[in-house]
């Protein structure tokens, strides 16, 4: 595939060189939807796609009529889609695609005990050359420039040597939904026996373990004796061994985690507020973002770069299946840092002052309520028992 070039005029994207590996990140979401477009238009030989939510509205009819005119011209197109979070979607929708030689599939097609583990990922892979990730999914509020019910997010364009891992990746999980889907031990032994890249770049992958995902072992052990922690995060609510080794580093150094003031789920705003009072006691900074839902998943230790699709909770550490990408780069870590300090005017800063303040007996209660709902019981279920707490965002729909 010939370089694509990236949209002229005003870019809300930053540009890096690492290993061999040319990195583009876009953080506007009708940018970010004009270069998926460009790509898969500009695709040879193939396009594959796993998404997470598909939606057949102004964007994902877009992404959609890109898909079926590059199957009309020869290209291969194979899409993975997870029927639970696509489960508001006709299949119908996907027919002119077929019609025209594209594979349509679905994660976890029948409702079983293994229906509840989400293919959460986001990835697209295009000539085997460029690898696409990030939080975003394929509709209006993650790839548009609407401001409002929008989502803040990130992708991540990947050329170099391991967009071929990747490559490698989708074979096996498009092979375990053809055949194998819904059988947890086969997926595990994918999890288990993904191998982990210790070079400069790497892909790291997470799914329906008994222990942490193989991506979160990788963060817990970038954390031991780190001193500089900054962490975007859509959802924040880890368990407490994993929350006592980022007080540590804050105690050591110094830590910064900037989340989410609204939400389509309220009930994972106070989860996450629950936690603030242990992180602030040990010196950590905490903002919150206000203009829109933030939808991140990005993690910075020292040197070291994590994007991708995982957020900070317990399903994405030990359920649902998640790609990755780590960076070990002293300036790409600089560079993503930077762009964290530029959000600061569009944040809230908290204070054990102003925290302590609007945790009164009433609110810490729904905290604890959401906390646990969101930690033990399920995502689904939090946002359906909201314990009062929409108040956060009263714009809930997506």
């Amino acid at each position: 595939m010939a370089d694509v070039p990236a949209p002229a005029g005003k870019s809300d994207a930053l540009r890096a060189d690492v290993a061999g590996h040319r990195f583009e990140l876009i953080f506007d979401g009708a940018q970010r939807l004009q270069r998926l477009l460009a790509l898969i238009g500009g695709a040879i030989r193939s396009v594959d796609m796993i998404m997470y939510i598909f939606e057949h509205d102004a964007a994902g009819k877009s992404v959609l009529d890109a898909m079926t005119a590059a199957a009309r011209r020869g290209v291969r197109v194979r899409a993975v889609i997870d029927s639970f979070g696509s489960g508001d979607v006709s299949d119908s929708v996907f027919k002119p695609l077929r019609d025209a030689g594209g594979i349509v599939i679905f994660f976890s097609r029948r409702w079983r005990s293994s229906y509840l583990v989400r293919n959460h990922q986001k990835l697209l892979l295009i000539d085997d050359e460029y690898a696409v990730t990030g939080g975003f999914n394929i509709a209006d509020p993650y790839l548009s420039d609407r401001r409002t019910h929008c989502w803040f997010d990130l992708g991540i364009i990947v050329r170099g040597p391991t967009v071929a891992r990747m490559v490698r990746w989708f074979e096996e999980i498009y092979d375990y939904t053809v055949h194998d889907d819904g059988k947890l031990l086969v997926l595990r032994r994918l999890i288990r026996e993904w191998p982990v890249d210790a070079g400069p770049v790497s892909w790291l992958v997470g799914g329906p373990t008994q222990r942490l995902s193989p991506w979160a072992r990788a963060v817990r052990s970038d954390l031991e004796g780190a001193r500089q922690l900054d962490m975007a995060m859509a959802y924040f609510s880890p368990g407490q061994g994993m929350l006592r080794r980022l007080g540590r580093v804050a105690r050591r150094g110094r830590a910064r985690f900037v989340m989410a003031a609204k939400s389509d789920n309220p009930a994972t705003i106070g989860a996450a507020r629950l936690l603030y009072g242990y992180l602030l006691r040990q010196k950590a900074a905490i903002w919150e973002y206000q203009p829109c839902r933030l939808h991140m998943k990005l993690i910075i230790i020292d040197d070291v770069v994590y994007v991708g699709t995982a957020n900070f909770d317990m399903r994405s550490l030990f359920v649902n299946v998640e790609v990755m990408l780590r960076v070990h780069d002293a300036g790409f870590a600089q560079q993503m840092r930077g762009f964290l300090d530029s959000q600061r005017p569009d944040c809230e800063i908290i204070t054990s002052e102003s925290h302590k303040a609007r945790a009164n007996w009433l609110t810490r209660l729904r905290w604890t309520l959401s906390w646990f709902v969101v930690t033990v019981a399920d995502y689904t279920v939090s946002r359906r028992l909201n314990f009062g707490l929409a108040e956060i965002d009263p714009e809930t729909e997506v």
